[in-house]
């Protein structure tokens, strides 16, 4: 017998892993997301609406995953597996436990790389040449749970969050397709992560994105690249002024940074005052 989906996500990602779902046949039984005015300003925002109406999925907006609500909604339609993606609370033991099968996720790392926050500004900050998607099962810890599966993503000196974030979504639906049968058919096997080779990123802010003038040249190339669009964009103050930087290019021979009159050239920006 298939197994009865949810799918609790109010971004992008999540947004592309159930419409593919519906390309390649499958059904989702509920969907979760964040009610309208929450997270209005969070990275890849999205509102599924029209995508539950057209296909007569019910919708539940919530304020937490964790609320009673949910947990009822669960036990009501009776489901199997709830994926969650791109959804930034933490799922506690009640909610990974209601589900019969269990609970899903995406997390954009090569896990157990890169366990925790804003994986994809990290991977450029870094400058890692390669990173990937996991799917996995969750548990109680932070990206900590049992592998499914893995998609692995190269990168060069030139990629841009803008980029990664559109090839991390592309993952997402490729991992969607390759294992959907194995989790309505529950023939998934699962491969514990290797604890040695685990890694924390901590959560960003937008003000962590200033350029300061004691970076050098390539810490502030890898900063603009690695939060640009969708994420608040780079930015430098001079004065009473501040430099909203969405993309740059770097005069490599110099050492030091200096806005505009100098090193690093804005090619899109906004000035504020």
């Amino acid at each position: 017998m298939k197994k009865k989906i949810a799918f609790a996500t109010c971004v992008q990602l999540g947004l592309s892993c159930i419409e593919e779902i519906y390309r390649i046949s499958g059904k989702v039984d509920l969907i979760i997301t964040l009610k309208d005015e929450k997270a209005k300003d969070k990275s890849g925002r999205v509102y599924l609406d029209d995508f539950a109406s057209e296909h007569y999925i019910p919708l539940l907006k919530i304020d937490n995953i964790n609320d009673q609500e949910v947990l009822s909604a669960l036990k009501k339609n009776q489901i199997d597996w709830l994926f969650i993606i791109g959804w930034s609370q933490i799922a506690k033991k009640e909610v990974l436990e209601t589900p019969s099968h269990g609970c899903i996720g995406m997390h954009p790392t090569l896990l157990p790389i890169g366990r925790g926050r804003a994986a994809i500004p990290w991977t450029i900050i870094k400058g890692l040449d390669e990173t990937g998607v996991t799917m996995f099962k969750l548990d109680e810890g932070v990206d900590t749970g049992d592998i499914i599966g893995q998609g692995v993503i190269k990168l060069d000196q030139n990629t841009t969050a803008t980029q990664l974030y559109q090839i991390v979504d592309d993952m997402h639906i490729k991992l969607i397709e390759k294992y959907w049968k194995d989790i309505v058919t529950n023939n998934i096997t699962l491969k514990k992560q290797n604890e040695i080779e685990a890694s924390e990123w901590p959560g960003r802010k937008p003000e962590d994105g200033e350029i300061l003038s004691s970076m050098t040249m390539d810490d502030a190339d890898k900063l603009v690249r690695a939060v640009t669009h969708p994420y608040p964009g780079a930015f430098h103050k001079v004065e009473d002024k501040v430099y909203r930087i969405w993309s740059a290019k770097t005069n490599k021979d110099e050492g030091s940074i200096k806005l505009v009159d100098g090193y690093l050239i804005p090619i899109d920006y906004e000035i504020e005052v």
